[in-house]
């Protein structure tokens, strides 16, 4: 998702309503899920958009304290 920031992918989650879920898989350690939403638009919320990325700023700056 490259609205978030490199490594980012989205799972798409198709029920009788939309659910997203973002994540990162670019690590040895594991897998970070960024942020998990159900989707009422169309368009992906803004709202939704910041949390994933503030989230994956807090990943990426502890990781970097933990080097």
């Amino acid at each position: 998702m490259a609205a978030l920031g490199a490594g980012v992918e989205e799972i798409r989650v198709h029920t009788g309503q939309e659910h997203r879920v973002f994540y990162v898989a670019r690590f040895d350690e594991g897998v970070y899920v960024l942020h998990a939403f159900e989707k009422r638009s169309r368009k992906t919320p803004a709202r939704e958009i910041d949390v994933a990325r503030t989230r994956l700023r807090e990943v990426l700056a502890t990781r970097r304290r933990a080097r």
